[in-house]
């Protein structure tokens, strides 16, 4: 199947060069771009796209107000794309705060063009652009941030998961990734990836992103601990 793609960039050659770089793709399709945010959504939603590259800093609307959008649609909207953030910063709290907002992950606009490639397909096949040492420096951004209050629904979402599940959660908010959960654990990779999809399905959470984030809010793991 073809990953159907937009690039919502303000800088017209980077727009050039990424859609020259993915249509050269047999499964990659672009299939439209936008100068800024608020025109991106207007894309968006007459493309209906698998995938939004989305720029961070942009005139008009910046990425994160166009992917809060993007991922929580008014009603009547039913698309709702998988978003990708560009940026030119390793982690900023644009960037926190457009994966709290559901975005799939993030992606430096200076990476390898293997990357952008491999990128958007993971992104597209439903997984989170979240590497472990991405997950590390979130780790130490909620550090920063000091405990978390967590609320009563967090508490009854957790409660829904086996011990199992819950230790499998703790891991990938450790920023270990599914070979080191399953050396951890001693089991399979495979039985990694079935509980943490039983993990995301549970608490209503996209992806590995998120996750990691539920787990700090809800107050289940705290900066620090070993």
């Amino acid at each position: 199947m073809t990953i159907r793609v937009i690039i919502v960039d303000d800088q017209a050659m980077v727009r050039a060069g990424f859609a020259a770089l993915l249509a050269a793709q047999s499964d990659i399709d672009v299939v439209g771009e936008a100068p800024d945010g608020r025109k991106g959504i207007e894309v968006s939603r007459t493309a209906h796209p698998d995938v939004v590259l989305m720029d961070v800093r942009m005139p008009e609307m910046d990425g994160l107000a166009a992917a809060r959008e993007l991922l929580s649609p008014p009603v009547g909207v039913v698309h709702r794309p998988k978003v990708l953030m560009l940026t030119t910063f390793d982690v900023d709290d644009y960037v926190y705060e457009a994966l709290r907002a559901g975005a799939s992950g993030f992606l430096l606009k200076n990476a390898p063009p293997a990357d952008l490639i491999s990128a958007v397909r993971i992104v597209a096949a439903g997984d989170a652009l979240l590497a472990p040492s991405v997950t590390r420096r979130l780790i130490a951004d909620f550090a920063r941030r000091g405990p978390a209050t967590p609320s009563g629904g967090a508490a009854l979402r957790l409660n829904g998961l086996t011990p199992r599940e819950t230790e499998v959660l703790e891991l990938i908010a450790r920023g270990l990734s599914n070979q080191e959960i399953a050396a951890r654990l001693v089991v399979a990779e495979q039985t990694v990836k079935t509980h943490i999809g039983k993990v995301l399905a549970k608490l209503g959470l996209r992806d590995r992103a998120q996750a990691v984030i539920f787990a700090y809010e809800s107050g289940l793991v705290t900066p620090g601990e070993a």
